[in-house]
């Protein structure tokens, strides 16, 4: 090997990233013992970025393209560097490459259940999964704030980082929202819409752009779920009568066709009539004993709810007005 030979091999003409898999975030172009040739190319794909680092110091940033690396392309770094307009020598550079294609199917969850404060059942219990997707928007924050002078930054270093902020923010969202807990628990896409929103300015402050969100399951304490489950009761027993009449409906055309025709099916419907109504006070003596002062209410707790809520959503009332008439409410079928 010939002298020439030798010292070619010490500069670099082409700066390229070629990706061989997923889940690389950040790559540093290996450098040591290298130089960047002056007017090397610089090929930056569709989906990439490129960062030139003088001495630790972020200087210019490259979206995608293909460059000549001149004083004209490299205002920043000639800055650094002190280079004259007649500068056409090789120098060094750390040059990063970052991936900005998204990231899907990313999981975030509690490993353990967290606390939380509703303004309905106070301190609650709860576990929550779901996915997200994101991608790298901006790489200086990036790399200023995560990936650094590492040769590799993969999704997974960053992974149990964003996982810990989603929960956080969880917690933090329900313990300072006025919706109760119930109502976003039930409704899996409000509450996947209110995480995003507290969740995408701790994203960019890493550089990264929150892009999908979502709660795919929220597992209730054992006691809520009974608290839940004794409401849904309560409003069933409202409308036992209807149910009852609306078996006797059904059942006076059936009858016509059997023998005796309705004239026969006088004792049926008393009996059946007599059944349904023994039900329902059945019924109503056993959830007497579980929630007394809704059973004296004039009105059924949860359609009472109901119409609050409506008459708030046409600003018929205040939410202070809301809130008060709902925790009387709940108060009451709570004890």
């Amino acid at each position: 090997m010939g002298l020439t030979d030798f010292i070619k091999k010490q500069f670099i003409d082409v700066l390229q990233w070629n990706e061989d898999g997923d889940g690389v975030l950040a790559w540093r172009y290996p450098m040591q013992d290298f130089e960047i040739q002056y007017g090397a190319a610089l090929t930056v794909r569709e989906s990439q970025m490129a960062v030139f680092v003088n001495e630790g110091k972020i200087a210019d940033v490259f979206g995608p393209g293909l460059y000549k690396l001149t004083t004209q392309t490299l205002p920043v770094l000639t800055y650094l560097q002190n280079w004259d307009k007649l500068f056409e020598s090789p120098f060094k550079s750390d040059v990063y490459f970052f991936s900005t294609r998204l990231q899907i199917g990313r999981k975030w969850g509690t490993q353990q259940p967290v606390t939380i404060r509703d303004k309905d059942f106070g301190m609650v219990r709860l576990r929550a999964f779901g996915i997200y997707s994101y991608k790298l928007a901006d790489p200086k924050k990036f790399f200023t704030e995560l990936s650094g002078t590492r040769e590799i930054y993969t999704v997974e270093d960053v992974e149990q980082q964003l996982r810990n902020l989603v929960v956080a923010n969880m917690t933090g969202l329900f313990g300072s929202s006025e919706l109760p807990f119930l109502d976003m628990a039930a409704n899996q896409m409000l509450l996947s819409d209110k995480l995003k929103e507290s969740m995408l300015p701790v994203f960019d402050q890493y550089g990264l752009a929150l892009d999908n969100f979502a709660v795919e399951n929220v597992s209730l304490p054992e006691e809520l779920q009974k608290a839940i489950d004794t409401r849904i009761s309560m409003g069933m027993m409202g409308d036992m009568s209807k149910f009852t009449q609306y078996q006797m409906a059904n059942a006076i055309p059936l009858a016509a066709q059997n023998e005796g025709g309705l004239a026969g099916m006088g004792a049926g419907v008393g009996v059946g009539l007599g059944m349904g109504q023994m039900m329902a006070g059945t019924m109503a003596q056993t959830m007497a004993g579980v929630a007394q002062p809704a059973a004296a209410a004039p009105e059924d707790p949860t359609a009472k709810l109901a119409k609050l809520k409506a008459m708030l959503d046409q600003n018929l009332i205040t939410q202070a007005d809301y809130d008060s008439a709902k925790a009387e409410v709940l108060k009451k079928l709570m004890e």
